[in-house]
């Protein structure tokens, strides 16, 4: 799926990443969301290679990428600390300064990356996501619907663990299903490659923890910079089936916490790169190169 490109594990100091680069001119980073791998930017991966250096990676705990055990806090699966991978994966490849896209997850870390290393972010893309403080202080029962998984992944004892991990390909499918709207959009190669990889115990722990850091650290953390915003030009994107567009005001949201705020909806649920791949890369290319 991602021919041409050169893999590898790369020590970000705290674990390995596993990560796939290809193409030439600026670096951009992709990072993914739940519960997937690199594997969702797999068919516009290739075209952005034409354009730019493209890093794709497994964010830590999930995909090939290393699981490190976790801890009381959470910060092991803090935003802070999965953007920091990023930061010395780019790093170690020889970029210091860099745009990046992220999914869902991905998104989440990205935001964090962008706050708290303003200086490597030149641009940042935001896939169908609004801020994870916002929605924690804006829940309803709609949103709590929408978004049951981030109640359920937070619970303690193993207790999502041993329920995800009695039927790991089962939950990712219906996942996939429900918030892509259908399966048509999605390749029986990529799917195949995110039950591989979910039906790891490991992952689906590192996941959970992931979810259990967004509901305490990482609020912690946003708490703590309310009165910072997004320096770098931010882009929005998201879809129009999906939860952001029927409960929030994507635009207005983020502006309340970036200076400089564009985008847009597209024809499609969450999966944005595999749902609506031309709309996709046509935005992330304009937005990058402009």
């Amino acid at each position: 799926m991602f021919e041409g490109f050169t893999t590898a594990d790369i020590d970000a100091g705290g674990t390995t990443i596993h990560t796939v680069y290809g193409g030439s001119g600026p670096p951009l980073l992709l990072l993914h969301g739940y519960p997937q791998t690199h594997v969702i930017w797999h068919k516009i991966a290739p075209r952005l290679a034409e354009r730019f250096t493209v890093v794709a990676t497994d964010l830590r705990g999930y995909g090939d990428s290393g699981k490190p055990p976790s801890d009381a806090d959470h910060s092991a699966y803090s935003k802070r600390t999965t953007a920091r991978d990023q930061v010395e994966v780019m790093a170690a490849l020889g970029f210091e300064t860099f745009l990046v896209a992220g999914h869902d997850r991905g998104g989440r870390v990205a935001h964090r990356m962008a706050l708290d290393h303003p200086q490597r972010v030149t641009k940042l893309a935001v896939l169908d996501i609004v801020p994870t403080h916002k929605i924690f202080s804006t829940v309803t029962k709609e949103i709590a619907t929408g978004y049951y998984h981030w109640f359920f992944l937070i619970q303690g004892g193993g207790l999502p663990e041993t329920l995800i991990g009695h039927d790991p390909e089962y939950y990712l499918r219906t996942k996939v299903k429900q918030w892509g709207g259908g399966m048509e959009a999605f390749t029986e190669e990529a799917l195949n490659e995110y039950v591989r990889c979910f039906s790891d115990p490991a992952c689906i722990h590192a996941s959970c923890e992931d979810y259990r850091a967004a509901a305490s650290i990482d609020l912690k953390h946003d708490e703590a910079d309310m009165d910072h915003k997004v320096r770098c030009p931010l882009l929005a994107l998201w879809g129009e089936k999906g939860l952001m567009e029927r409960h929030y005001d994507v635009l207005a949201t983020w502006r309340e916490r970036a200076a400089d705020v564009r985008g847009r909806k597209l024809r499609c649920g969450h999966y944005l790169p595999e749902e609506a791949p031309e709309d996709t890369l046509a935005e992330l290319i304009g937005f990058f190169t402009e």
